[in-house]
């Protein structure tokens, strides 16, 4: 089995190639294997002996419309089984969704809230290291999940049967605010983090500065805002349903991400 792994260099991918070992195809623009989400001549080289696909969109592109066109290219090349990173809270009309739905292969759809290791691997990392997290905050918690606990699902879906037709929601076990997941950083590290409230719309407008798309950085600048008011604060058992167990809680992750020097 050949099991084509997108985004092998992101939080994910990375951890799903590392767990599926020899069975694994990594891929991105910078592996041995070839691909890049805007350049189509990569595709097929990439799928070409592959049964399964772990599917990671272009992370900082909503357009659906390199998913649409990749989705039967896969098919046509002879995968049966399809696992989607999707995001918690995601339109019901997504097009990626959409795309891989009205496939004719096994699909599973993942849907994980933010990633803890946005702390230290993600654009939180170096806010951390410098000693200010600018952020909208206030009381509402998020329960974050661990990266390796996704990517532990994805390799079930991947691997192993009644999964097909599945849409899991993933999160953390509990939900922390903003200000409390960075004390715990800050407790484990030994710093002093001071934390600066600004709305939404500025951490968007810095992502628009940066070139990032329009779409993108108004929908993280209203997730980070949904965040802070309490909406997206309830947790999720798809992590238990397909593993049997608990998610890693977010204090467990600081531990190990401040013993490896993540923020050294």
């Amino acid at each position: 089995m050949t099991i084509l792994v997108l985004g092998a260099t992101g939080k994910t991918g990375s951890r799903v190639a590392t767990a599926l070992g020899s069975a694994a195809r990594p891929a991105s623009r910078s592996s041995a294997q070839r691909f890049d989400w805007s350049d189509e001549s990569t595709w097929d080289a990439a799928l070409a002996g592959a049964s399964a696909v772990y599917l990671v969109p272009p992370a900082t592109n909503l357009d659906p419309t390199e998913v649409a066109a990749f989705v039967p290219r896969a098919v046509a090349a002879g995968v049966t089984r399809i696992v989607l990173l999707s995001a918690r809270g995601i339109d019901p009309e997504d097009g990626r969704e959409a795309a891989v739905r009205a496939s004719t292969v096994d699909w599973t759809i993942l849907r994980p809230t933010w990633f803890q290791q946005n702390f230290s691997e993600d654009f939180l990392a170096p806010m951390v290291r410098a000693g200010e997290v600018v952020l909208p905050l206030g009381p509402g918690g998020h329960p974050f999940i661990d990266a390796q606990d996704i990517a532990d699902v994805a390799v079930a879906a991947l691997t192993r049967d009644g999964h097909a037709g599945r849409v899991y929601e993933l999160s953390g076990p509990e939900a922390l605010s903003f200000p409390a997941a960075v004390g715990l950083v800050a407790e484990a590290t030994g710093r002093h983090i001071e934390l600066v409230d600004v709305p939404g719309a500025v951490i968007a407008e810095a992502l628009r500065a940066n070139g990032f798309s329009e779409e993108y950085a108004t929908v993280l600048g209203y997730g980070l805002e949904a965040i802070r008011d309490g909406h997206d604060a309830a947790p999720s058992t798809g992590v238990q349903e397909v593993l049997g167990r608990e998610p890693r809680p977010f204090a467990d992750y600081v531990k190990a991400a401040a013993s490896s020097g993540a923020w050294a």
